[in-house]
Parts: C-alpha cells; sequence; structure tokens
C-alpha cells in the first residue's frame, strides 16, 4: 500500500512535469495566435494533439494521485495525518484545480487559434482561387485580343499586297499602251489604211444597199404586171 511520503514525492513530481508541459504547451498556443498563417506547415496540429495529449494525461495522473492522497487521510485503518501532511494534502488539491483551470484556459486559445487560423486558410484560399480565376479569365481575353490582332494584321496584309498587284498592274497597262502609242507613231500609213479600210467597207455597204433596193424595185415591179 502507498504511503504518505510517496504519494507525496510523486505529486510533486506530477506536478513539476506538468508545469514544464504547460508551459511548453502555453508557448505553443502564443505562437499559434501570432502566426495563424503558419498552423499547416509541417506536422504542427500533430505535434500540438500530442503535447495536449501529454499534459491530458500528467493531469489525471495528477488527479488519481490527490485521490489517493485524500484517501488514504480519511482511511479510518490508518492513523490520522498531521497538521502539516493535511496542509500538504490540501495544497497539493489547490495547485491540482490551478493546473486543470490553466490547461482549460490554455486549451479553449488554443482551440480558436486554430479555427482562427482555419477560418483564414479558408478565406486565402478563396482568394486565391478568386485570383486564379480572374488570372485565367484575363488571360482568356488577351488571347481573343492577340487572336483579333492577328486577324487584323493577316486583313491589312492582305489588302497592302492586293493595292501593290494593282499598282503593277497599272504599270503594266500603261506600259503596253506606252508601246502602242510608240508604234503607231512610227508607223504613220497605218492610220491612212485603217481609214480607206473604212471607206471601202463604206462604199461597199453603199453598193450593195443599192444593188438590194433595184432588185426590190425590179421584183415589185414584175408581181404587179
Amino acid at each position: 500500500m502507498a504511503t504518505y511520503d510517496s504519494l507525496h514525492r510523486q505529486c510533486r513530481t506530477l506536478e513539476s512535469l506538468f508545469d514544464t508541459k504547460l508551459t511548453a504547451y502555453s508557448r505553443m498556443a502564443s505562437a499559434i495566435a501570432r502566426h495563424s498563417d503558419d498552423v499547416e506547415s509541417g506536422d504542427s496540429r500533430e505535434r500540438w494533439r500530442d503535447v495536449e495529449g501529454e499534459v491530458e494525461d500528467l493531469l489525471e495522473k495528477l488527479k488519481e494521485t490527490n485521490d489517493a492522497l485524500l484517501a488514504l487521510s480519511n482511511n479510518p485503518k490508518t492513523s490520522p495525518p498531521s497538521q502539516s501532511m493535511s496542509r500538504a494534502i490540501q495544497r497539493h488539491r489547490e495547485v491540482y484545480q490551478d493546473y486543470l483551470r490553466e490547461f482549460r484556459r490554455t486549451k479553449g486559445n488554443v482551440k480558436q487559434a486554430l479555427e482562427q487560423a482555419d477560418l483564414l486558410a479558408g478565406v486565402r484560399n478563396d482568394i486565391d482561387a478568386y485570383k486564379s480565376s480572374t488570372a485565367d479569365a484575363l488571360l482568356a481575353e488577351r488571347g481573343r485580343i492577340d487572336s483579333s490582332h492577328r486577324m487584323t494584321d493577316d486583313i491589312l496584309e492582305q489588302a497592302y499586297e492586293t493595292r501593290a498587284e494593282f499598282g503593277r498592274q497599272r504599270t503594266t497597262l500603261a506600259s503596253v499602251s506606252n508601246r502602242m502609242a510608240t508604234v503607231i507613231e512610227t508607223m504613220p500609213g497605218v492610220n491612212n489604211l485603217l481609214s480607206m479600210i473604212k471607206s471601202r467597207r463604206r462604199r461597199d455597204s453603199i453598193v450593195l444597199g443599192t444593188i438590194i433596193a433595184v432588185c426590190l424595185v425590179l421584183l415589185l415591179s414584175y408581181l404587179t404586171r
């Protein structure tokens, strides 16, 4: 059966261990509150859960040891505790209550910090998603504008090529016209020949018309007899 001295030493050891571990846990809570944007980095969440579990285990063992001390002091089969023992037992229970309140407060702070970090992470994700969608829309719009610019450049290039082709054709026609004019100027008899051909055609037309008219008159005279 455990004695008062062994339980008293165990309480002091657990209190010392709990105080050290609770201090580390409190520092983690403060770090979470100050640097909520790093909550998701590495295995930080698992590390905090591990530390929190260790603190809870120590607190539970401290409670069991205090309960064992109280039960020992109330055991009628043992001699009643001295005044100093009673004060020590009462002090251990007060320390346990203080540690319990401090742990609950720190745990609440950690929970609040984690919830805030999760909220900020969700907001950042929404912002990143909005930025990504906006960037995609801007890139798509830029692609459409670039495509329109390329189409416009192609049309302008075709227009410039067509204008250049018209210019080359105009130059060619002007050159042909100049050569024909030069040929006509170097051959003055050509105009006279053309005039004679036209006169001959007019004369032939007149003769042919006269013959036809005479034939018609003769035919009418023959028919009227």
